[in-house]
């Protein structure tokens, strides 16, 4: 008989899934899914969604200035969670792992966050750092591409607070976290931006040479001549994937898998920086809360695919499409669940 998993739980191929419920909390939005999860021929875990919910409740909202996490964001998070919590005692799942990223990481009031979810859903949430996120990120977008893509693949998540750059094959080769998201270029650079038009070009200019500096010292951990792919995950890339295929409302079947042109995704991004944000915030599949940090999100995507893209060119490899995963951290939280031994 194989021996337990570090989750305390054992799988063998072919055998009865199991339901776990993973919750990952981060700078934007805290998101939910309860998946059955089962063993393939080949070993690895296989992922049956039965939800995925997703609340924006900016938990991060000022914690680089102040450098803890303001009450009122707290409610906010452990309202949602209380939320998902009934949502798992319905569904039954057996196992829950709650893990809370760049936000909590960066709080100097992180234990108190920590006892108020734990005592919601009744386990320890994990405050894990970077690395570690970079490394779910990666099995979560790989376990559920296929084997179509070349590789090795560059998998960027970029969230509310940090961005992670993560190059590999079946595994991870090279990774790095970086202090850099949505929520905080938006905070650091487009605080006093007037939402009733587009961000100036001096904003833009300020956040663009801050977030290249990023990246200078991100391709001190990260080869970018190495990759083959370039895949973009979470929330920043798929709403500008939706922006580009021209949706009308959230189609996560037509956004997952999709390949996209650099000049496609430029287009979303200058509409995206461009755009008061209450028209950002009128489109059908714009999430609420989304729209007012979509800007420097997209400006932190578009500085990240010409960098990639210039590398591979340089390199004699040069990559005609980007491709966005609607797996990611989420899908590698469940999978880490019931890793065989």
């Amino acid at each position: 008989m194989p021996a337990p998993t570090s989750s305390g739980i054992v799988l063998t191929r072919n055998e009865a899934m199991t339901r776990v419920a993973a919750i990952d909390c981060g700078t934007n939005s805290i998101r939910l899914l309860v998946a059955d999860v089962s063993v393939g021929e080949d070993g690895r875990p296989r992922l049956a969604d039965l939800t995925r919910q997703m609340r924006i409740v900016r938990l991060g909202q000022g914690v680089d200035a102040r450098g803890y996490l303001d009450p009122a964001a707290i409610e906010r998070t452990v309202e949602a969670t209380v939320e998902y919590q009934r949502m798992i005692e319905k569904l039954g799942a057996t196992r829950t792992r709650f893990v809370a990223t760049s936000a909590t990481r960066d709080a100097s009031n992180s234990a108190e966050f920590v006892r108020q979810i734990k005592a919601v859903i009744g386990v320890e949430p994990e405050v894990i750092v970077g690395t570690e996120e970079a490394s779910l990120s990666f099995r979560g977008a790989v376990g559920g591409l296929g084997g179509s893509v070349r590789t090795p693949m560059l998998v960027v998540d970029i969230g509310g607070g940090s961005t992670e750059l993560v190059l590999g094959s079946t595994s991870v080769k090279q990774a790095i976290s970086i202090d850099m998201g949505a929520v905080r270029v938006t905070e650091k650079f487009f605080a006093r931006v007037d939402p009733s038009g587009g961000v100036p070009a001096e904003d833009q200019a300020r956040a663009i040479a801050w977030i290249d500096e990023q990246l200078d010292g991100a391709e001190k951990a990260v080869d970018l001549a190495r990759v083959r792919s370039l895949v973009g995950v979470a929330g920043t890339v798929t709403t500008l994937t939706a922006q580009a295929l021209g949706l009308t409302s959230y189609q996560p079947e037509r956004i997952h898998g999709a390949r996209l042109s650099a000049a496609q995704f430029d287009q979303a991004v200058r509409f995206m920086v461009d755009q008061p944000t209450s028209v950002k915030a009128s489109l059908g599949f714009m999430p609420e809360g989304r729209e007012d940090v979509i800007a420097a999100g997209a400006l932190i995507w578009s500085r990240i695919v010409t960098r990639v893209l210039a590398r591979a060119e340089a390199a004699g490899h040069p990559i005609s499409d980007i491709i966005t995963s609607e797996h990611d951290i989420l899908d590698g939280i469940a999978m880490a669940m019931v890793d065989q031994a």
